[in-house]
């Protein structure tokens, strides 16, 4: 079976559609969460996400679209989650309420989450290259997905694997491509998975970002990968 993985869509549209069109031909589509916040069009995203993708697991900005507040600290993610906010309908407000913190699929072979598999760690950045210290969670799966500190990556871990695809609406490593990775549930290790970039029209989130007033530097930052 060949499955497509993404995550931190992060409310940008042409980044998702340019990934979806990228994307080889798969049998399901599952989603890291942070479908919403930061850039502007939660609701198609979310809508879209809701679409192609098996199951979606909660993001930490999806767990906040009702308390913006919370991240009063840094401005880009509270304005983004405002507008999420204010974009959601109440029926996609519940779909992002009703998420699950983890999911299994392919015969439960592979975890997936938004960020730490241990629940006492959901928010805890995991990077690549501290993947190996994931070694204890792996149990009988095959590999672990999971998205959250928005950098692509993936490694042999404990006769397995964990990857984070890559973010799709927000990258922070360096490479502004769009990211994201296709599994071969036929493969062993690192060879049963693919990850992939692809650019997208950063121009048109730059201008949709200034037409909804939210702050400048979440497009800009899309020029950097950072």
């Amino acid at each position: 079976m060949k499955v497509g993985l993404i995550s931190d869509v992060h409310a940008n549209l042409p980044a998702l559609e340019t990934v979806l069109d990228d994307m080889p031909a798969v049998d399901r589509i599952y989603c890291a969460g942070d479908v919403v916040g930061y850039n502007p069009w939660p609701a198609e995203c979310v809508e879209r996400v809701r679409e192609v993708a098996a199951a979606t697991v909660r993001g930490n900005h999806d767990r906040t679209v009702e308390s913006p507040e919370r991240y009063r600290a840094n401005r880009m993610a509270e304005a983004g989650l405002e507008h999420a906010k204010a974009s959601l309908s109440a029926e996609q407000r519940e779909w992002i309420g009703g998420l699950p913190r983890a999911e299994t699929f392919a015969g439960d072979r592979y975890l997936l989450v938004h960020s730490h598999p241990a629940a006492e760690r959901e928010d805890a950045y995991v990077y690549p290259e501290e993947f190996p210290n994931l070694d204890r969670h792996m149990g009988e799966y095959d590999g672990i997905f999971l998205g959250h500190t928005h950098v692509q990556g993936v490694r042999d871990v404990a006769g397995g694997f964990v990857c984070n695809p890559g973010s799709v609406g927000q990258p922070r490593d360096g490479d502004p491509r769009a990211g994201y990775a296709v599994l071969d549930t036929t493969a062993a290790g690192t060879d049963a998975v693919e990850t992939r970039r692809v650019s997208y029209d950063i121009d048109r989130v730059a201008a949709a970002v200034h037409e909804a007033d939210l702050p400048e530097r979440t497009a800009e930052r899309l020029y950097d990968g950072a």
